[in-house]
């Protein structure tokens, strides 16, 4: 591999139109040799034609593709990694009444464990070059939505990683992400609740929820990478919160009481028409 790149990376979750796909084209439009990663080629069409990326086919649930995407980065790069950012992500919504267990455990394996079997495999290579973990993380497991709780356990994960890994001076930043602008058909698009959900009277409401169109502000990928990248590449730490009214939820968080946030949260949710019904 050439010399006189800037430094390398790895992103899982880079299919066209996400989070992933942005920060590929940033880090490459930064002079950084990027490894970018999706479950299938064909779906990172809008980085594959870049110079200076690579792509590479990586389900970080299956651990025989974990092994080649390591071995495949050690051949190029002489054995040493500066940043892995785990972005890829299974999304899914549901009310926990509702919700099918073998389902959620699937998404736990992609969302938590998944992530930890890549910086367990990536760790040997980033501590060669004092690199950094980086874990694109939601704020929606703030806003107690169910889908939610496999991405903060993924940021407790990383709190503590940050800690574990400080010692060989490998650091570790979780960026709680607000919601982004996407393109493309959604795999909710036939989403629908189960036969005799109690949550049935407002079905209308939850989908339109699940497929991002409550009417929430959302920010434009593009912009969300420029920032991210920038605070990866000057060695932040920690948690970093941004997009789309990440500051609003922090500080909601950080100084409003519980039943407030929960008011805020319920709106366009169709739980507090159920809520109003059911008195």
């Amino acid at each position: 591999m050439p010399t006189d790149f800037k430094g390398t990376v790895l992103i899982t979750g880079c299919s066209d139109g996400g989070a992933g796909s942005a920060m590929a084209i940033e880090f490459q439009t930064r002079g950084y040799h990027v490894f970018a990663t999706s479950r299938r080629l064909d779906t990172m069409s809008r980085v594959g034609s870049l110079p200076n990326v690579k792509l590479l086919q990586l389900d970080i649930t299956k651990p025989g593709e974990i092994r080649a995407a390591v071995e495949a980065v050690r051949i190029e790069t002489g054995g040493t990694l500066d940043y892995l950012v785990d972005c890829a992500a299974r999304n899914h919504f549901m009310p926990l009444m509702d919700e099918n267990i073998e389902t959620a455990k699937a998404l736990f394996d992609t969302n938590v464990w998944g992530q930890l079997a890549m910086t367990q495999a990536f760790v040997p290579l980033l501590k060669q070059i004092k690199g950094t973990v980086v874990f694109i993380t939601s704020l929606s497991g703030y806003l107690n939505v169910p889908y939610q709780a496999s991405k903060r356990s993924a940021e407790i994960m990383a709190e503590t990683m940050r800690l574990e890994l400080a010692p060989f001076q490998v650091k570790v930043l979780s960026v709680v992400t607000g919601a982004l602008k996407t393109n493309g058909q959604s795999h909710f698009d036939n989403w629908k609740l189960p036969e005799g959900s109690l949550y049935s009277p407002v079905e209308d409401a939850i989908r339109a929820r699940a497929r991002g169109q409550e009417g929430a502000p959302r920010m434009e990928a593009s912009d969300y990478a420029k920032r991210v990248v920038s605070e990866i590449i000057r060695g932040r730490m920690g948690k970093f919160w941004y997009g789309a009214s990440a500051g609003a939820v922090k500080f909601g968080n950080s100084y409003l009481p519980e039943w407030m946030m929960d008011s805020a949260v319920q709106i366009k949710t169709g739980l507090d028409v159920l809520g109003r019904g059911n008195k």
